[in-house]
């Protein structure tokens, strides 16, 4: 575990060399939830599958990254991909990555390339949001009334530092009434990169709609948007599906090589 200093903040990250210098970096961003642990072995398969350098970091609040210093507003993905995001990449020399999101992560990577197309080389985003569902609020309020009792809290615990602020944190902005009109929809067109969009059948959190926007938005104008929709997997396509969403990346990036 590597500590990286940013805005008087601290940061975790974890930086995995790759082989192939003709290729960008990789720069995962988590969900609602995660961390760098909590992605497991994902980042080091896909790493390893593409020869590209990788990084994976935990937000602030998450992880074992510094704490939060005070509750979120419906702006604070717009915070991450636009405030947060570049002094990372600026402090560990990172120059136009690929950058890899799943949920929350997704929706930062899609903001960020949007206000910086001229800074990204491609996004691939899993189970991404781009606007709010009621599908997703109806999933956060169930896994909000259970939480006390269920063995999420004790995950949570394995990957975080403080799991209670980290639930407390997602699901008090998702289910606040002011974050109801939260849409990034409109920002979309302005991307310009290779997009691969990846999503579950049976994600608990979102309909197809979600990738389907970002196909329609971002088409007309980017390099190519591929969609990946997969059977028999829920709001984690790289935890129910990897092997399909590793192989789907290894030759999305080996396009962009090419």
């Amino acid at each position: 575990m590597a500590f990286v200093e940013v805005d008087g903040q601290q940061l975790e990250y974890c930086l995995i060399p790759g082989p192939r210098s003709d290729r960008p970096t990789l720069v995962f961003l988590h969900e609602g939830l995660g961390s760098v642990a909590l992605w497991r072995d994902f980042p080091a398969s896909v790493a390893q599958a593409t020869g590209c350098r990788t990084l994976i970091w935990s937000r602030l609040g998450h992880g074992q990254s510094a704490p939060l210093a005070a509750a979120r507003k419906p702006s604070y993905l717009h915070a991450e991909a636009l405030q947060h995001l570049p002094p990372l990449l600026a402090a560990l020399a990172i120059e136009r990555p690929v950058l890899i999101g799943h949920s929350d992560g997704g929706s930062i990577a899609l903001i960020h390339a949007a206000v910086f197309p001229e800074r990204v080389a491609a996004l691939v985003v899993l189970a991404p949001h781009v606007f709010v569902e009621e599908k997703a609020l109806a999933g956060i309020a169930r896994a909000t009334e259970s939480y006390a009792d269920s063995e999420r809290r004790q995950k949570l615990a394995r990957y975080h530092r403080a799991p209670d602020a980290v639930f407390k944190a997602w699901h008090e902005i998702w289910l606040a009434p002011e974050f109801r009109a939260w849409d990034i929809t409109a920002c979309l067109a302005a991307i310009r990169c290779p997009v691969l969009a990846i999503q579950g059948e049976h994600d608990e959190y979102a309909t197809m709609r979600q990738i389907e926007c970002i196909a329609e938005a971002v088409g007309a104008a980017a390099a190519g948007v591929e969609l990946l929709k997969l059977a028999d997997c829920r709001h984690s396509p790289h935890r129910d599906q990897p092997q399909a969403v590793v192989e789907a990346i290894v030759h999305f990036v080996d396009r962009l090589a090419a």
